[in-house]
């Protein structure tokens, strides 16, 4: 396999909520949900049976066709947030792309072809694409492939004065993440959501929001927009929205979508049948009364529970931060320390930006899976402090 990766010697041959059993036999508590994605856990039998049933009928037609349950998925879609119409990918960098050009196609058809540029922020991340690496402008992703697409001009998140120089004549949009997710579990003050959606509509832009991470419940509400109370013109969806199955989403208004008409945009994956079968069972479950409330509450529990870790382990944990079930942990040591001694604790976790361990666990967790994933991570802690007290000991011993 190309070595894009470094990966953890560990494999994993089956799951059951939010355990993974390792081919080994370990049981690990998986509090990183194969990155904000496994929303129902493993094996969630409604999920299992709608993609078990769909694939004895029919895969793949192409969107040559139509696909009805394609259309009931966008239709939910829809009628659960902002969005009048609904495009479906394969993934959440291929969503984004297509949220990039609904946002330029906008201003061309509005007589603005010249409007094409895109303001985003410091810590942002929108995928690995070139047009998705080039809205983020980290250095560390984009070494080595060449001039970056042009159209992107970056600006400190929360920064109100920044952003307003940065609107000019060929401004066509603002972008923008309601939780940093891989930049750090970070977010802006909800006043300056706010400012931006006022700035969008002085100046005719379009305000996009990348929901690719905080969709589908994971903060607490069916979307992050709606935690914060400012209605974008366009959002990218996918991670949770397939529970494991690929797929990403591309929903906006229909102001918003006017220009991309038929030969605009194409996939040949997007929204097939056994990918629109399994998002449409994830709606069954998000979207059942209490479950959202359900998210809240564990969210509240956790949280607390890691504040008195942080109190606890002051030399490992320095701030507990983020929203619903999008955890970070900023962490004193090296943060891939914390994350793998969680993971030695049989505790699965993710990194992010700004030393931070990310806790993203399955949306369907239980107190007791909170009080484990505590007692783990405590157990976790201390095996770093002990590490730390015998370490000058051992230079003294050299």
């Amino acid at each position: 396999m190309l070595p894009a990766y470094t990966r953890a010697d560990l494999a994993f041959e089956r799951g059951d909520g939010a355990w993974l059993t390792a081919t080994d036999g370990e049981r690990y508590l998986d509090f990183g949900s194969g990155v904000a994605v496994n929303a129902l856990g493993h094996s969630h039998p409604h999920l299992v049976a709608a993609i078990t049933e769909q694939a004895a009928k029919v895969l793949h037609v192409s969107n040559l066709y139509r696909i009805p349950e394609g259309e009931r998925l966008a239709d939910r879609l829809c009628a659960a947030s902002f969005a009048d119409t609904v495009f479906f990918a394969n993934s959440g960098a291929e969503a984004m792309e297509g949220v990039i050009k609904m946002v330029r196609k906008y201003q061309s058809a509005n007589g603005h072809p010249e409007r094409y540029r895109i303001v985003t922020f410091e810590g942002c991340f929108h995928g690995r694409t070139l047009a998705t690496l080039a809205a983020a402008k980290n250095a560390k992703h984009t070494e080595g492939f060449g001039p970056m697409m042009d159209g992107f001009d970056q600006v400190p998140l929360g920064d109100l004065k920044a952003l307003k120089r940065a609107i000019g004549p060929e401004t066509a949009g603002i972008l923008i993440e309601p939780v940093q997710g891989e930049g750090g579990v970070r977010s802006a003050p909800p006043q300056f959501f706010r400012d931006l959606r006022a700035l969008c509509d002085e100046h005719g832009l379009l305000l996009a929001f990348d929901e690719v991470q905080t969709g589908l419940g994971r903060l607490g509400e069916m979307f992050g927009y709606q935690k914060i109370g400012v209605t974008p013109d366009v959002m990218g969806l996918a991670k949770g929205l397939g529970g494991g199955f690929p797929i990403g989403a591309v929903l906006g208004t229909a102001e918003a979508s006017k220009g991309m008409i038929p030969g605009s945009h194409g996939s040949t994956f997007g929204g097939n049948p056994l990918a629109v079968a399994a998002g449409n069972a994830v709606l069954d479950v998000v979207l059942k009364p209490g479950f959202l409330d359900h998210v809240r509450d564990m969210a509240l529990l956790f949280k607390q529970r890691l504040a008195e870790l942080r109190d606890r382990h002051p030399s490992v944990i320095a701030e507990v931060r983020g929203e619903g079930l999008l955890i970070g942990l900023r962490a004193v040591v090296p943060y891939g320390d914390l994350v793998n001694a969680m993971r030695e604790e049989k505790l699965l976790a993710v990194g992010a930006g700004e030393n931070v361990a990310r806790l993203l666990p399955p949306l369907i967790i239980g107190e007791a899976d909170v009080a484990e994933a505590v007692q783990r991570i405590d157990r976790a802690c201390a095996r770093i402090e002990r590490a730390k007290q015998a370490a000058p000991k051992q230079g003294a011993a050299g």
